[in-house]
């Protein structure tokens, strides 16, 4: 399989066509928003195809990817989102509009199983078994070409993974749920920034 990988340093081309659905993922120094840094984000057209954004650590200006996050006509498939978008909001600034995410269309749909990884759903729906070696490696110095594979590999399956899910979603009339999933996640991005980590809800 050819992925046409290309490597953009600070920001996409403000002339790039990417389509009305693009899927998304963003690699950090780590899982905590205010210590470890965004340093890359990749985005897939869905035709084998993975643009990775080297950001600028030192500005986080990137208006292009900006205002890709911001039009409300261009869908974005996360997997995971949460992490992705709390990243986001917090280096570059901005809420990303009209979101799906396979990891929560996944716990809806396939509540037969109780992995719900992306490694797990490409060999599931795409019968590829792909290593996640790099997935704890250095993204914030000069990236080699395993890490850009990996980095693609995040992204170039998603849209087929999420049509997959969709069609269980509906099948087993769980599709308006996940909806309302959707329409929460910005608030649980928002809560985790706020410092608010554990579940609201419970007792």
């Amino acid at each position: 399989m050819n992925i046409d990988i290309k490597l953009h340093k600070v920001d996409i081309p403000a002339d790039i066509e990417l389509g009305n659905i693009v899927a998304v993922d963003g690699e950090f120094m780590g899982l905590d928003v205010k210590r470890d840094p965004l340093c890359l984000i990749q985005i897939s057209s869905g035709n084998l195809d993975a643009h990775i954004i080297q950001l600028d650590r030192e500005k986080f200006e990137a208006p292009n990817l900006v205002k890709l996050f911001e039009n409300k006509s261009i869908t974005k498939i996360f997997h995971y989102g949460r992490a992705d978008m709390a990243h986001i909001k917090y280096y570059l600034k901005v809420d990303v509009k009209n979101i799906l995410d396979t990891k929560i269309a996944s716990k809806l749909a396939r509540s037969y199983s109780d992995s719900h990884s992306l490694k797990t759903l490409i060999k599931e729906f795409i019968n590829i078994d792909v290593s996640k070696q790099f997935q704890s490696s250095d993204f914030g110095g000069e990236l080699t070409t395993a890490q850009l594979k990996y980095c693609a590999n995040d992204v170039i399956y998603l849209h087929k993974i999420h049509n997959e899910l969709n069609k269980i979603l509906i099948r087993e009339k769980r599709i308006d749920l996940y909806k309302d999933c959707l329409k929460f996640l910005q608030t649980r991005v928002d809560l985790d920034l706020a410092s608010f980590k554990d579940d609201i809800w419970s007792h």
